[in-house]
């Protein structure tokens, strides 16, 4: 029988998923049962979330690996915790010498842009705070999958095929470890194909074995250093070796009656909360749609440009967060939104290529979890010999030293990637998350938005058409996005542009507890091989 697996000309439904036990959701089906399989084994979510983690490096690695940075919020005994696992610029990157080298910007692939890489780090951290099981066994089902290969799904093929394009341009011997490792038999491998890595399977068990030292001060760590100095890259052992995790008190705005939590800067979170808080400073319009969806674009196009304007290093951020959160800033914000689209500009608050998962556990535990190589594959480079790709996070530094997210040695970039998490009272309601670069913020929005204002269950709030701010006033939609409203849009002076291929939507999985009976339901993202797995 031959068929195209990414052929689907009948819109297709999934049922929001209902369990009592504990949840795992993520992008990918056999990720989603080893973190089950952890929970059934007696872990919680804590480790239910590093096994998933790790097993998100083996069989999604078109957007996330060993070499990813990783961010998570996490529920346990009735508090929130957030550690902030993204890594610094090289002691060696600095503006000058990026301009020595002949770029005017940090090129976006090859070793420039590689910044000490955070993921193992957060998975032994979270380990020895939270976690019941010992550290090899959360990391054992992800070496398994290496070892043993996986069969490649769907939505996974079709960015391993636009990675494996993007890497064709180069000819440079630096990206040569990449078509050996992801692409041994000169091509992506296809859908239903097998895969394994033995390199992958190997750093992971160095990696399980010395509680992630390995990766940060021994052999992985040289390995690293090695391939860096052959290729003209800035990152040094002696950055890896002196990396920590940082655990930071999650930050939040009310919303319909709930806290909307996020990590601070360097994340990005903050246009999340900043977009919330100014729609919660308009007065309600039930009924109209149209006048909800177009505040809802100019909210996040407010806030976004006061994201870029304004974040990185929290310690370096001139406003701080405290003061664009403020209420008063946020009321004038909110009176900016007018009848008509209008091409944003940032404010002053002083006057006034991702995964995604989350977790659940009969304890009450929650997970939100987010770790990325950012753009695909992240900088194309392959360490030989261990299966590990390095992320390209410093490709977000300006080159423009009066730029708040100047690149400066030891200093963390604006991040994308952003766990969310939603309490009521003080009590867990659930994590939630979209991933996807740029539109990560922008689908939490929707996301949130449409189950607390307009109260869908969390799959019908994966499942709608969803929109995406590019730049100005240019609204992208997807194909299923309802006409009347697109139409609509573009007249209160909405560029629209419908797009065909829906993956740059963002990728969603959803968690929430019932407060009284203690069910767990969940959703998962119908743009991706995503599953949502209850116990």
């Amino acid at each position: 029988m031959q068929y195209d697996p990414l052929y689907y000309p009948s819109a297709s439904r999934r049922m929001a998923t209902f369990g009592k036990r504990g949840m795992v959701a993520t992008s990918q089906p056999l990720a989603a049962q080893v973190g089950i399989s952890i929970l059934q084994q007696g872990g919680n979510a804590i480790d239910a979330a590093i096994a998933t983690a790790a097993a998100l490096t083996v069989v999604e690695p078109t957007s996330n690996g060993i070499g990813s940075d990783a961010f998570a919020i996490v529920w346990v005994d009735g508090k929130l915790h957030g550690l902030n696992a993204s890594g610094p610029a090289p002691q060696a990157a600095t503006i000058e010498a990026i301009k020595a080298l002949g770029h005017d910007a940090i090129p976006d692939h090859g070793m420039l842009p590689v910044t000490v890489p955070g993921a193992p780090a957060a998975w032994a951290a979270l380990s020895e705070r939270f976690g019941k099981l010992s550290f090899a066994e959360l990391l054992a089902p992800a070496i398994a999958l290496a070892e043993e290969g996986f069969a490649v799904t769907p939505v996974i093929h079709q960015m391993w095929q636009e990675a494996y394009t993007t890497y064709s341009a180069y000819n440079e011997s630096a990206f040569k470890p990449w078509f050996d490792t992801f692409a041994p038999k000169g091509c992506a491998p296809r859908p239903g194909e097998l895969w394994s890595s033995p390199d992958h399977a190997k750093s992971l068990k160095t990696i399980a074995n010395t509680k992630a030292e390995a990766f940060y001060k021994g052999e992985l760590a040289d390995a690293i250093d090695a391939f860096s100095r052959e290729h003209g890259g800035l990152l040094r052992k002696e950055d890896l070796a002196v990396y920590q995790p940082e655990w930071v008190d999650p930050i939040s705005v009310r919303y319909k009656g709930h806290d909307i939590w996020q990590i601070p800067p360097n994340g990005s979170g903050m246009i999340v909360l900043q977009a919330l808080g100014i729609l919660e400073r308009l007065e309600e319009c039930p009924g109209n749609t149209l006048e909800t969806l177009h505040r809802r674009i100019e909210a996040t196009k407010l806030a976004y440009m006061d994201g870029f304007k304004h974040i990185t290093e929290r310690a370096d951020m001139v406003p701080s967060t405290e003061q664009m959160l403020d209420d008063g800033y946020l009321k004038a914000r909110a009176e900016m939104i007018g009848e008509q689209a209008v091409d944003p500009v940032h404010g002053n608050p002083l006057q006034g290529g991702t995964v995604y998962l989350a977790t659940a556990d009969n304890d009450g535990n929650m997970v939100s979890f987010i770790q990325s190589n950012f753009k695909g594959f992240g900088s194309g480079m392959v360490v030989p010999g261990t299966g590990i790709s390095l992320q390209n996070r410093g490709w977000s530094f300006s080159l423009d030293p009066e730029h708040a997210n100047a690149l400066a040695p030891g200093k963390r970039t604006y991040h994308t990637i952003i766990p969310g998490f939603i309490t009521k009272d003080n009590q867990a309601v659930g994590p939630f998350g979209v991933m996807g670069g740029y539109m990560q913020p922008q689908g939490q929005l929707q996301v949130v938005t449409a189950m607390l204002a307009d109260h869908l269950n969390p799959q019908a709030a994966l499942d709608m058409p969803r929109w995406k701010w590019t730049k100005g006033t240019t609204i992208e939609v997807e194909a299923d996005f309802p006409n009347h409203l697109a139409l609509a849009l573009a007249g209160r002076g909405h560029h629209i542009v419908k797009v065909a291929d829906s993956i740059s939507f963002g990728r969603g999985q959803i968690i929430l507890r019932d407060p009284d009976s203690g069910v767990l339901h969940g959703g998962t993202e119908p743009r991706t091989d995503g599953a949502v797995l209850p116990l």
